[in-house]
């Protein structure tokens, strides 16, 4: 394994980044330190304890997804191949093969979950509505068509309600897909998107403008569910928040 790591400014200057506390930005370089070279650490609560980070430190990291976790306990750095360029004389394939199958690599670098290991690992998890949804159809986790899937019309809504201009973009469409694949409608992305808008417009997180939440990877990410059953907050009520301090 190669002994030096790298980081990219484009990676840990950036305002989400800071945003941090300072212990959750130690852990992510000391596990960016720990890595193999695909940018896999097999023993992420030893490397927590080593930094002196807490489990909401572990926790922040992979809300914002700065790393990806597996049900095997193993996490990899998202932007690994970002930070680093390892020379072919040098390169150690990682030991987490099985891990390193569940991913792909985005046109600018970044690790993503496929699909159908994210929507099943979504449902695992997910109560109430959800599962009245994958009850109605065995065939929920198949993967649907692209031509059945209003992804534009869905992106365009969002920008009219938020005043954003996203485009259909494959990373946009493979949330919306992944939430599409579990039986959600064109009115279920809708309804997100009306909640939400009426729930952070004008709010503040952390000093920064809650409206920075308004996009598609938190809109249609695995809260989906949680987004789209709330009942809708009148202006004057306070903003919830998880354990994590981000909001619901």
């Amino acid at each position: 394994m190669a002994q030096r790591r790298m980081f990219s400014k484009k990676i840990v200057e950036t305002d989400f980044f800071m945003e941090m506390s300072p212990t959750a930005k130690l852990l992510y370089f000391y596990l960016n330190m720990s890595a193999d070279d695909d940018g896999f650490v097999g023993n992420p609560k030893t490397i927590k304890l080593i930094s002196g980070a807490t489990d909401d430190d572990l926790k922040i990291l992979i809300a914002k997804q700065f790393i990806i976790p597996f049900d095997s306990g193993v996490i990899v750095i998202k932007d690994w191949k970002i930070h680093n360029y390892i020379q072919k004389d040098r390169y150690n394939q990682t030991q987490y093969l099985d891990e390193k199958k569940q991913l792909l690599v985005e046109e600018n670098g970044t690790y993503t979950k496929c699909i159908q290991d994210v929507s099943s690992l979504d449902t695992q998890v997910r109560l109430g509505k959800s599962k009245d949804r994958l009850g109605k159809n065995n065939n929920t986790m198949s993967d649907k068509s692209d031509d059945v899937i209003p992804y534009s019309e869905i992106i365009s809504y969002l920008n009219e309600k938020a005043g954003r201009s996203f485009r259909t973009t494959e990373a946009h469409k493979r949330f919306i897909k992944a939430r599409w694949n579990e039986n959600y409608k064109l009115d279920d992305f809708k309804r997100v998107v009306d909640n939400k808008v009426a729930d952070w417009t004008g709010k503040t997180i952390n000093g920064q403008p809650a409206e920075k939440y308004l996009q598609p990877s938190t809109l249609f990410g695995t809260k989906f569910d949680n987004y789209l059953n709330q009942t809708p907050m009148r202006q004057e009520q306070a903003q919830p928040y998880d354990d994590l301090g981000l909001p619901f």
